[in-house]
């Protein structure tokens, strides 16, 4: 059982106050460190950037054209600096500097070059330079790039520009140890504190430093990596980015002689397995909390530092999460509450939510979140409708901080969600099962929820229930609820047996058979959101009804036992017209 205590609105005023006064890390201010201005005088080691680079890429820096975030601007002769950047997104992109690795994968005199001039015209600009470009978690991003990419960027420079380069990197480093009593917690203040621990491997002659900040790192590790290896925001995503900066950190630590800690060694170890958790058949995360499209080649190369290529655990319980596995099948459940206040600026309220796949099929998703930009559609996503899941009255089970108010100061938190998740999963040899209840309606609507899954063991048959309990003197007949189950965008569906049962269709023609006892499925139209070209159009089964006391709806996905083939349509025949037929 998970609950959380404490009134939203009291912390949320808290929170409010700590950030006004700067005060939200209470027996923390040693975190700014002695107030020593480091200056570095050489660079004896670069971090690796374990990111894979498209060396194609450089090319098209090269020709002025800057591909950040679902945008792509010519900037022709100008500096990328100064031109109007089309998002808040690319922008960030571009002063962070992640895109210089690209240029060392080209490995030609002319890349070198082309690099140096744009980190030293950056360096110029200085205060000409817009305000997004000096934002903490962006300088941060920088100075890890800077580092990891400064044998590109120093080879055959002048005496001139490494002195420019070593001031602007002690600049950096100036500005984020000073920032820390003002950082947004989670994601934001550890790339702060992996770039100054970079930085500290780096940089020459400064062992206090390097004292202090692998304290610093040791202590946000703590805070932020749970006992299961997840994270404090339960987004599946921030692990991938944590690991592609501490796995090099650990190494560069190492090669300077500074002993990496048992903490960092810990939380490393803690994170490698949940990558394997979070994976479906075909490598892609599930869309859980913020994730987005997978960066296959990130998590393969993380991956790759694994040594002890373990399975993936089943029962994520610090993180909220469950993993069911079954033949090639993988069911993934939500079954968390929101993380705390100040680490849910992007959290989604999916409570209950799952994923299905099979094998290299992903077959129920959540919609996930687009690239970038679209801030329609980010609100849209962190809606419980987005999640396939059980939503009632056409309410989310958790809200937003609105931009007006609280929300300006503090950020669009996730709050006012479920206060209490109970959770019960049995295994055995013939099947998984894991039933979970949620209050996120009770308060409103005087409703609990609860939903049981279970899956062979031979991954062929996924069951259902879903049980809205009325609850409490709120709690009222006729309230209006729905189902709903997001398809991913290559899987086809058709009504069959009569409009009893929906017929699912993947990419390498395995079938699968969707039936509702009490309620006939419906096909609405949804939207896949986290696909790497961009938002796809895609469909879902959805079931209506209203709570009618105690109401129970169950629900089955078996596969079938023969593929189908899809008939040969007519050159002007819309491909949406294609009907599959079992063989």
């Amino acid at each position: 059982m998970a609950k959380r205590t404490g009134s939203d609105r009291g912390q949320l005023w808290s929170l409010a106050i700590q950030k006004t006064v700067g005060s939200h890390l209470p027996g923390r201010w040693d975190l700014i460190g002695p107030f020593v201005h480091v200056t570095p005088t050489r660079l004896v080691i670069a971090p690796q950037d374990i990111r894979t680079a498209d060396p194609t890429v450089a090319t098209d820096i090269y020709a002025g054209l800057y591909s950040f975030g679902g945008h792509t601007v010519d900037v022709g002769g100008n500096s990328p600096f100064v031109v109007e950047p089309p998002s808040a997104e690319w922008a960030r992109a571009l002063h962070g500097f992640a895109w210089l690795r690209h240029l060392r994968a080209s490995d030609s005199a002319l890349s070198r070059s082309n690099a140096r001039a744009l980190v030293d015209e950056w360096i110029r600009l200085g205060s000409k330079l817009p305000p997004v470009a000096w934002e903490d978690s962006v300088a941060a991003r920088r100075l890890l790039s800077w580092l990891s990419q400064s044998p590109l960027i120093l080879e055959d420079c002048d005496h001139g520009f490494y002195q420019r380069f070593l001031k602007a990197v002690g600049r950096h480093v100036h500005q984020l140890r000073c920032a820390f009593a003002r950082s947004d917690d989670g994601l934001p203040r550890m790339r702060m504190v992996m770039a100054l621990t970079a930085a500290a491997a780096a940089i020459a002659d400064q062992p206090g430093f390097a004292r202090w900040v692998t304290r610093i790192l040791d202590r946000e590790l703590t805070i932020q990596i749970l006992a299961d290896g997840g994270h404090v925001s339960r987004q599946s995503g921030v692990i991938l980015e944590l690991l592609a900066d501490l796995l090099p950190i650990r190494q560069a630590l190492s090669v300077r002689g500074i002993t990496p800690s048992q903490t960092l060694g810990e939380a490393i170890d803690r994170m490698m397995p949940m990558v394997r958790f979070f994976r479906h058949g075909d490598g892609a995360f599930a869309l859980f909390n913020g994730m987005g499209a997978t960066p296959s080649d990130l998590v393969a190369t993380v991956l790759a530092y694994d040594d002890s290529r373990g399975t993936a655990p089943g029962n994520a319980r610090h993180s909220g999460y469950q993993r069911m596995e079954g033949g090639g099948a993988v069911a993934i459940v939500d079954t968390g509450l929101p993380p705390p206040l100040r680490f849910a600026r992007e959290a989604h309220a999916g409570c209950l939510s799952f994923e299905f796949s099979d094998r290299t099929n992903r077959i129920i998703v959540n919609c996930g979140l687009p690239a970038g930009g679209r801030a329609v559609w980010r609100d849209l996503a962190r809606t419980t409708a987005a999640h396939s899941t059980l939503v009632v009255g056409d309410t989310s089970s958790a809200r937003v901080l609105s931009p007006d108010g609280l929300g300006r100061r503090l950020g669009p938190l996730l709050y006012r969600g479920p206060r209490e998740v109970d959770v019960y999963r049995q295994e055995g040899a013939d099947q998984t099962s894991v039933v979970a209840d949620h209050d996120g309606y009770l308060a409103k609507f005087g409703i609990v929820h609860e939903r049981t899954l279970v899956l062979s063991a031979d991954g062929r048959v996924l069951m259902g229930r879903d049980r809205l309990t009325p609850s409490g003197r709120k709690a009222g007949d006729k309230t209006p609820f729905a189902i709903r189950f997001h398809l991913h965008p290559k899987v086809r569906a058709n009504r069959s047996q009569g409009g009893q049962a929906v017929l699912l269709v993947c990419e390498d023609r395995s079938a699968w058979r969707f039936v509702a006892e009490e309620i006939e499925p419906e096909l609405e139209e949804s939207v896949f959101l986290a696909g790497s070209h961009g938002m796809r159009r895609t469909s879902q089964i959805v079931l209506h009804g209203r709570v009618d006391g105690e109401t129970t709806i169950n629900w089955r996905l078996e596969k079938e036992a023969e593929r189908v083939r899809t008939r040969k349509r007519s050159a002007d025949e819309p491909e949406e017209d294609d009907a599959p037929l079992l063989i």
